[in-house]
């Protein structure tokens, strides 16, 4: 089971040393612009990497559950791989927001568009699975037979 899964937990575990790192990077905002905890206003370079760190911790849990069921239910490889883009989109999300709130439009919009990829396809597998489970259908299987594709694994 779990070499099933190694994968999705690999992602996972680089989804939070990101956001350790995004965490860090307020650290250092908050010495380099003078604001003490708990403050959270200061000079707009300081506003803009405390929001970018916050959006990414808002949506993570988002993500993580979404990564995992995708990964348990329809493909660990589909979702490894989106994971890293996802990572890829925040990672640039955090770097544009921090640089200008302009520079984070585009590396947002990837990124959720992502997002919405992995919440389709964890819904999808766990659709075929209740199929499989209570009506004797197997979706998938058959689309892939009748394309003549072999299984994501």
């Amino acid at each position: 089971m779990l070499d099933q899964v190694v994968c999705v937990a690999a992602v996972t575990m680089l989804g939070v040393l990101e956001q350790a790192y995004f965490s860090l990077q307020v650290i250092y905002a908050r010495r380099k612009y003078s604001v003490p905890p708990p403050a959270t206003t200061g000079p707009p370079e300081f506003e803009r990497v405390f929001r970018a760190q916050a959006n990414c911790s808002e949506y993570f849990p988002l993500f993580v559950i979404t990564l995992w069921v995708a990964g348990l239910f329809l493909s660990q490889a589909l979702s490894v791989l989106l994971g890293l883009l996802y990572l890829h989109g925040r990672y640039q999300y955090f770097h544009g927001y921090s640089r200008s709130a302009q520079g984070r439009l585009a590396p947002l919009y990837f990124s959720a568009k992502v997002q919405w990829v992995l919440i389709a396809a964890g819904g999808l597998g766990v659709l075929c699975c209740m199929s499989r489970l209570y009506l004797g259908l197997d979706p998938l299987s058959s689309l892939f037979l009748v394309l003549g594709l072999s299984q994501l694994e």
